[in-house]
């Protein structure tokens, strides 16, 4: 009696506090955007629209133009996923497919360490090594380019997108293998016209996830895209500086007046990506639970 009634107690506990740390994560997202919301949206009335969504960022002359920070991020972010995404599906689909046993041990703790790496240390690997093979094999004028920002941050995304999508092709049923190759397809033609299709809703949300590791990247992307608050608009913009939403308040925070406007604005640059941010993970998250996991090779 006792014994049943000590291990009802102890069950009580322990769904107690899960359902606590889950709360807990929640509102710990909700106060900080609140603190976001606190401290960014006087700009939001103090600056006028015509000048926080302009062309023109120099905050000593009191121009708060976004839209150049805006458009640098966009443009960094989709080259990276333009480069990361058909990387990591192959190297996802080598991983799950096509790699033995023993190979597939190695590389998937392999590629998990990948993502440990400070994004520090990758950018003085993209200021000594990336940034001189741009300028010389490119013909750029400067290494410190979005192209340069784009490579680090698709490395970046890399390991999250792989182990997304490396579990989303293991989730493809092995009767759909079987099937394929019973009705005389090759390997091949068995991974790419029935594995890959059917686990396409995991690989959209190893892409999303991606995006939304590589537009949250700080230090890496200001230390290797040039910082210049610059309209990304020309042909050749991709290969010229630009400078992210993150770059800009990490670069101008420290040194900015509490209370003033330009403090507020930097604040309400964070209130668009923190929206940003949240939209994609929502995205990612709602095409995960929609997609049905029907058990995988093992």
């Amino acid at each position: 009696m006792f014994r049943s009634l000590y291990a009802r107690w102890g069950e009580f506990a322990v769904e107690t506090l899960i359902r606590v740390l889950g709360f807990s994560t929640v509102a710990f997202v909700l106060l900080i955007f609140l603190f976001l919301l606190r401290e960014g949206l006087p700009a939001f009335f103090t600056v006028d629209a015509a000048n926080l969504f302009g062309a023109r960022w120099y905050p000593t002359f009191d121009l708060f133009g976004t839209l150049p920070l805006i458009l640098g991020s966009v443009v960094v972010t989709v080259t990276a996923i333009a480069i990361a995404l058909p990387l990591g599906l192959a190297t996802a689909v080598f991983v799950r497919e096509v790699a033995p046993g023993w190979a597939r041990d190695l590389l998937k703790p392999m590629i998990e360490v990948l993502a440990g790496i400070p994004s520090v240390v990758l950018g003085f690997f993209g200021i000594i090594v990336l940034a001189p093979l741009v300028r010389q094999v490119l013909g750029a004028p400067t290494g410190l380019t979005a192209f340069t920002g784009a490579l680090i941050l698709a490395y970046m995304a890399l390991p999250t997108m792989i182990s997304v999508a490396e579990d989303a092709l293991d989730a493809v049923p092995k009767s759909y293998r079987d099937a394929a190759l019973a009705m005389g397809a090759t390997r091949w033609q068995t991974i790419w016209r029935v594995v890959v299709p059917a686990a396409r809703s995991g690989i959209l949300t190893a892409a999303m996830l991606g995006m939304g590791r590589a537009i949250g990247e700080t230090m890496a992307v200001m230390m290797v895209t040039g910082n210049a608050a610059r309209l990304p608009l020309s042909l050749d913009s991709l290969f010229r500086p630009v400078r992210t939403m993150t770059a800009t308040i990490a670069a101008e925070m420290g040194e900015v007046a509490q209370g003033s406007t330009h403090y507020h604005v930097l604040f309400g640059i964070g209130i668009i990506l923190f929206l940003l941010t949240f939209a994609i993970n929502l995205a990612a998250a709602s095409t995960m639970f929609q997609k049905r996991r029907r058990g995988g090779l093992r």
